[in-house]
């Protein structure tokens, strides 16, 4: 499409990369966009990455949240291509990157400093329609059939419509082709070692899954000064990364003999830090992983954060006295970041080099091949692959 001027108000005919039902072939194909209503902000997608909760919900592992069809991806950067009635904090051609865990700044949620939540944006993978007037603002080609929404976000397309909430406005001068990586794994993992654990310096740290959130979290405890970083995880190609991010221990739970009386993870844990680590962090969504991760951490002090996106309907495996020792356990959303009030400030300090984005990005395709950069990551042998729009 042209420029906004030709666009603005009216319905645009673009690419898009569909699911139509758990675990079928990605289809890209074209799809109306409707004009964002009020509070409302259509983006220009330049750039999307592919988290594991895309691969997950392609899936349909999630029985309750499954709907079709429909368009995923919530990381994402881009420009504003118009915005809706009430739209005051960003205008077209504005830099932007989405956030599916939004904030309206006006709730007693968005106003307290003791969550990033927000009472009317938070993530919800049930959510799949605009608050506006429960209607989706993607339709087939033809009109006829609406395509749901994901995360608040739904990036594998060429525009998209998002509630202002969800939207960040970020430095004009921001390169947009890292950008995206801000909208969920880098910010999730980094800010979970910044401001969920405040991981302290000289401290101890165990990382049990080393995707991109895991190695995040790696950097943010790297860049906090912990002189220990164990990084755990079944594929052993993810240490040579971990190097790269201040991970200076590895144990791959595979390579352990299975002999009866042979030390569990923690147990190793437990020997090679003198009685734990000050935090560990569960990147999995794994639950005998969460339970070695909690069970890791020093007796007394030590604090477990969750951030694997867990199956329903199990429970958490510990007993209720086992955390009258001491430990701690606590989730993290978006790493405690509040998306619009601190992102941009974030997104500053990345420009200005203190974090690395590019070491994150691992492969790059046009959005094209949206079907091999899946595969890429469910082989496990992909961080984050940026799709080109």
């Amino acid at each position: 499409m042209g420029n906004s001027d030709e666009t603005k108000g009216k319905v645009i005919t673009c690419k898009a990369a569909v699911v139509w039902g758990p675990g079928q072939p990605i289809s890209i194909e074209e799809v109306q966009v409707h004009p964002p209503q009020k509070m409302e902000v259509r983006m220009k997608v330049l750039y999307t990455s592919i988290c594991h909760t895309d691969l997950s919900a392609w899936k349909g592992e999630n029985e309750a949240q499954q709907m079709y069809p429909r368009i995923l991806g919530h990381e994402a950067a881009g420009i504003v291509e118009s915005v809706g009635e009430g739209v005051l904090d960003m205008r077209e051609g504005d830099n932007v990157v989405p956030i599916f865990n939004g904030e309206c700044g006006d709730c007693s949620y968005c106003k307290s400093d003791k969550t990033n939540l927000c009472k009317r944006f938070r993530v919800n993978p049930m959510k799949a329609v605009m608050v506006n007037d429960w209607k989706t603002r993607f339709w087939t080609r033809d009109g006829q059939k609406p395509i749901y929404h994901f995360l608040n976000t739904s990036t594998f397309v060429e525009y998209t419509v998002l509630d202002s909430a969800c939207v960040v406005k970020i430095d004009a001068n921001a390169p947009l082709r890292k950008m995206s990586l801000l909208s969920c794994g880098v910010s999730t993992g980094i800010g979970a070692a910044w401001n969920t654990a405040n991981v302290q310096e000289g401290s101890s740290v165990a990382i049990f899954g080393l995707g991109a959130v895991g190695l995040a979290v790696a950097e943010g405890a790297r860049l906090r000064g912990a002189s220990q970083i164990i990084g755990i995880d079944i594929n052993s190609e993810k240490f040579i990364k971990g190097k790269t991010v201040g991970i200076n221990h590895f144990i791959n739970p595979n390579d352990l003999p299975n002999e009866k009386g042979q030390k569990a993870v923690h147990e190793i844990i437990q020997e090679m830090t003198k009685g734990g680590v000050d935090y560990s962090f569960e990147c999995s969504g794994n639950l005998e992983v969460l339970r070695e991760a909690f069970l890791s951490t020093h007796d007394g002090w030590g604090l477990t954060v969750v951030l694997g996106i867990h199956p329903t309907p199990r429970m958490l495996p510990l007993h209720p006295m086992e955390l009258f020792d001491g430990r701690r356990i606590v989730g993290s959303v978006f790493g405690d970041f509040k998306g619009k009030t601190q992102l941009p400030h974030f997104a500053l300090e990345c420009m200005h080099g203190v974090v690395n984005l590019d070491g994150f990005i691992s492969h790059e395709l046009p959005f094209a091949e949206i079907n091999e950069a899946f595969q890429l990551l469910a082989d496990g042998k992909a961080l984050r692959c940026l799709l080109h729009l």
